[in-house]
């Protein structure tokens, strides 16, 4: 069970840029960090933290709409797949296991994401904000997926994700999770999530695949 942002592609930095000049379009100025903090969770949790819930009732709409078109226009022309993520779905696969993605992305971002990365026909399901009422850090996109999987048990799932809230949502269904370091995150607050395996990024994870988790 993948996460998607930070995880198999190179997009967080560019998320970040765009929330933070949607953010000062609205009278918000923070910082890339304190930015960064909150990116993994989904809009309705992630801008909770920066406005007021009388600020969100008059700008939310405009907001997201704002930085939606800003990021597609502008941001994911230069989003990358991470190296080796087709080669780490294939590994995953030749062990007779199903993958799916579990993300607060939208749909068709998603569809992107996955041309990206080459991995369209290696993912057996997708769960995402759509599905979904609550974001991560709440269970429901990791539960959903699990459903969509087969609802297979617990112990036989694992999830891989590159912040705390992948960790926290996974968690609360009983699932463990392996932990990446290439969004931007540290290792304190993966292994504080409650992260059970840490790599750099998704070739990390495959060149140690045999010693991880995932095997």
């Amino acid at each position: 069970m993948f996460d998607i942002d930070g995880t198999i592609i190179d997009s967080i930095a560019l998320h970040i840029e765009s929330w933070k000049r949607a953010f000062q379009l609205f009278g918000k100025e923070y910082s890339y960090e304190q930015i960064r903090r909150q990116i993994g969770k989904g809009a309705d949790e992630f801008l909770a933290m920066f406005f007021s819930k009388e600020e969100l009732d008059r700008v939310r709409g405009d907001l997201e709409n704002y930085r939606s078109e800003l990021f597609k226009r502008e941001y994911l022309p230069k989003a990358k797949a991470f190296p080796r993520v087709r080669e780490l779905f294939e590994r995953i696969k030749q062990d007779g296991r199903k993958i799916a993605l579990a993300t607060t992305a939208k749909e068709e971002e998603i569809k992107i994401y996955k041309e990206m990365a080459g991995i369209d026909d290696l993912v057996d399901t997708v769960a995402c904000s759509d599905d979904v009422k609550r974001s991560k850090p709440h269970r429901d996109i990791c539960s959903a997926a699990v459903q969509k999987l087969g609802n297979i048990a617990s112990d036989r799932v694992m999830a891989v994700g590159d912040t705390r809230y992948d960790a926290e949502a996974a968690g609360k269904i009983n699932v463990r999770t392996v932990g990446l370091l290439c969004g931007g995150g540290n290792r304190v607050e993966l292994t504080e999530a409650g992260c059970i395996a840490i790599y750099k990024d998704p070739a990390d994870l495959l060149e140690h695949y045999g010693s991880s988790p995932l095997r």
